[in-house]
């Protein structure tokens, strides 16, 4: 169940690239966001009142722990958004793609799970990708790619940087308090944003098309609520580092689904990248799987 979460989180991203495109037709970056994470926050709210009665204890340490894992989420939703501004949602996912390896990096020198030895070779090969990927980030939509590109890659440092803080405290309490405190702090920081980056609010609801209602609905219900849940139970099973691994769906999705949707051309340099992102995912796997063995 928990690599199955992990999946359905990764695949479900993949399309919430595709989706932020869309919304990011009427909305800004900091409203697309908020009003994100308010429905995602209100269904995680409900459920988390229904199957775990509302009650929950915090130490102090709990609540500064929950604070920083909170400007994690915020970092991961707002930045890729921003990022998404300069470059189409396809060297978007590719970028994504680097996560599973960022994620075991930042994991093996901060927890020290797994030896930075044994993943140095791979975040070489996924950056690199991600640097050839910023390049065709010139061919794509946008007046700044090389910005835009640098955005997605900090909103994942975020992601991965929530995944490796989140596992801790979820050994004392459940992923979906985890997950409704920590998209409370995110919402609570964003709010002041909305007066420095207006869209909606100056053009009115009427202005927003029925697609882009819609892909803010993907973004609240399936991106938010169902595949952030799902990743914090399958990053309680099976750890941060082989959780990411399976992450590189995430950027097949996002491609596929952004040339399908969004009619975006799919380059060499970004099959190139893909394919360095991956070969580093891979390498990762392989030698922390052997010393495991």
């Amino acid at each position: 169940m928990a690599y199955g979460s992990v999946v359905l989180a990764a695949v479900l991203w993949g399309g919430s690239i595709v989706a932020q495109k869309l919304a990011l037709t009427s909305f800004s970056a900091v409203e697309a966001s908020v009003l994100r994470d308010i429905g995602g926050l209100a269904i995680l709210l409900v459920t988390w009142w229904s199957q775990e009665g509302g009650a929950v204890r915090l130490s102090v340490a709990d609540v500064r722990l929950l604070g920083l894992l909170g400007l994690g989420v915020l970092g991961n939703h707002l930045l890729i958004l921003m990022g998404l501004n300069y470059v189409s949602g396809a060297v978007g996912g590719v970028i994504i793609g680097a996560s599973p390896v960022v994620t075991s990096l930042l994991s093996a020198m901060l927890i020290r799970d797994v030896p930075l030895r044994a993943v140095w070779v791979g975040a070489v090969l996924s950056f690199a990708g991600v640097g050839v990927v910023s390049v065709a980030g010139f061919q794509a939509a946008g007046d700044q790619p090389l910005l835009g590109s640098a955005l997605v890659f900090l909103g994942v440092v975020s992601w991965a940087l929530y995944s490796i803080g989140s596992r801790t405290i979820m050994e004392r309490m459940s992923a979906l308090t985890v997950n409704w405190t920590t998209l409370l702090v995110a919402t609570v920081l964003q709010l002041p944003l909305l007066w420095t980056d207006q869209k909606v609010m100056n053009a009115g609801l009427g202005s927003v098309s029925t697609s882009d209602w819609l892909a803010l609905g993907y973004l609240v219900v399936f991106a938010t609520a169902v595949a952030q849940q799902a990743w914090l139970f399958g990053v309680k099973g099976v750890g941060p580092s082989r959780a990411s691994v399976l992450g590189n769906l995430t950027p097949v999705a996002a491609i596929g689904l952004s040339a399908l949707i969004l009619g975006e051309a799919i380059g060499l340099i970004e099959i190139i990248g893909i394919c360095l992102i991956l070969a580093g995912v891979w390498v990762v796997n392989r030698q922390t799987a052997d010393l495991k063995s």
